[in-house]
């Protein structure tokens, strides 16, 4: 198995000359891999790619791959290409050149690699990571609070650190991602990568890190289009995944399932004079029969229950689930609508406990019925 660390750069000479020789000796305790470094550099006219080359005579491991300068995510796309076609990696690493990432973390992210995981992480921002205590005020919270923002609107809180560039990743990884990388020239990069490597399902490590305090050159980052471009990014994302994505099916199969609901409901409370909560109960039985098996079949396909026993499983808990949200918040808003207003306004107490029933069944079929192992 082959790793290569790819470091981009641009004006990063000072830096380089101090991370490879670190970097060069971490690699030494590693035994599984054949371990190498690519320096991305996007025309540095500081000299970093002659240092490289010099480098280069020294350790024979050491790679420079050159380009225009186009933005961290074009610099990494194209090493990344560079290290799996040219140089073989099976693992590919980014890096950045100013020691804020430390080496030594290395073998941490290898070591989850070879547990199973597609990717591994570096996160500050939980099991023991941290940032610099010596950062002011204003950016210590555009970090943690634009991090967070991120886990709100992904709805992905098990992930903690979105923003980050401290990563490994098995090439199936970004050769299955490539082709829509290639669009984010700037930091949106590492939220967009990520974002796309979960929706694929991939399996996804943490490994906590502190960050360090940069010490030669300038930060690259410039942080009113940084915070345009990612906050564009992860909105128009979220809203296609609930249009297009499972809670868009969901929705369409909660419809159908809806339709057959009201229809028993309004035939035994208009026809056969039964009480609007127990013909609720009957509507909602029909509804969910209907509803299991749309889900298993369309909106969690991938998941879905294959076999005889799964199937009843599953069935048996999407019935354990359902029921509770129906008998408790649907057919209990109507119970208590029924019993405190009056009966003449039934289906408003219906529409108003499905609408709490819609948030309950998609969290509860989403985490329980057809969840994924954490990827």
């Amino acid at each position: 198995m082959k790793a290569v660390v790819i470091i981009p750069t641009y004006n990063e000479r000072g830096n380089i000359e101090r991370i490879v020789p670190i970097t060069e000796e971490v690699f030494k305790k590693i035994k599984n891999y054949e371990m190498a470094i690519l320096v991305a550099d996007d025309n540095s006219p500081d000299g970093t790619a002659e240092l490289v080359k010099d480098l280069s005579k020294k350790y024979n491991n050491i790679e420079l791959s050159q380009g225009e300068r186009q933005g961290l995510g074009a610099a990494y796309v194209r090493g990344m290409t560079h290290a799996i076609e040219k140089m073989g990696a099976d693992v590919v690493f980014e890096m950045d050149a100013d020691l804020q990432h430390d080496p030594e973390k290395i073998p941490e992210f290898l070591a989850k690699i070879d547990e199973g995981y597609d990717m591994a992480i570096g996160t500050r921002y939980s099991g023991g990571g941290s940032i610099p205590g010596a950062w002011p005020i204003h950016r210590k919270i555009f970090s943690i609070f634009g991090n967070l923002l991120i886990r709100i609107i992904m709805m992905r809180f098990w992930l903690h650190d979105w923003t980050g560039g401290f990563r490994a990743l098995k090439k199936e990884v970004f050769l299955k991602e490539k082709e829509e990388l290639t669009e984010f020239k700037g930091y949106t990069f590492q939220v967009s990568f990520l974002h796309k490597a979960i929706r694929d399902g991939f399996k996804i490590a943490e490994v906590p890190f502190h960050f360090g305090e940069r010490n030669i050159g300038d930060s690259k980052i410039a942080p009113m289009s940084y915070i345009a471009n990612l906050l564009r990014y992860v909105i128009t994302a979220r809203i296609k995944e609930l249009i297009f994505g499972k809670f868009g099916k969901f929705l369409v199969v909660g419809g159908f399932g809806f339709v057959i609901n009201a229809l028993v409901l309004r035939a035994l409370v208009e026809w056969f004079n039964w009480a609007p909560a127990p013909a609720n109960l009957v509507g909602a039985a029909c509804a969910i029969f209907s509803n299991f098996n749309f889900n298993n079949l369309w909106t969690f396909g991938e998941r879905r229950a294959n076999t005889v026993a799964s199937y009843s499983s599953k069935l048996i808990q999407f019935y354990a689930t359902s029921a509770f949200g129906v008998i408790f918040i649907q057919t209990g808003t109507i119970f208590l609508g029924d019993t405190f207003i009056g009966r003449q306004y039934y289906f408003i107490y219906f529409l108003i406990g499905t609408g709490f029933l819609l948030i309950w069944n998609f969290t509860m079929y989403s985490v329980v019925i057809w969840r994924k192992s954490r990827r």
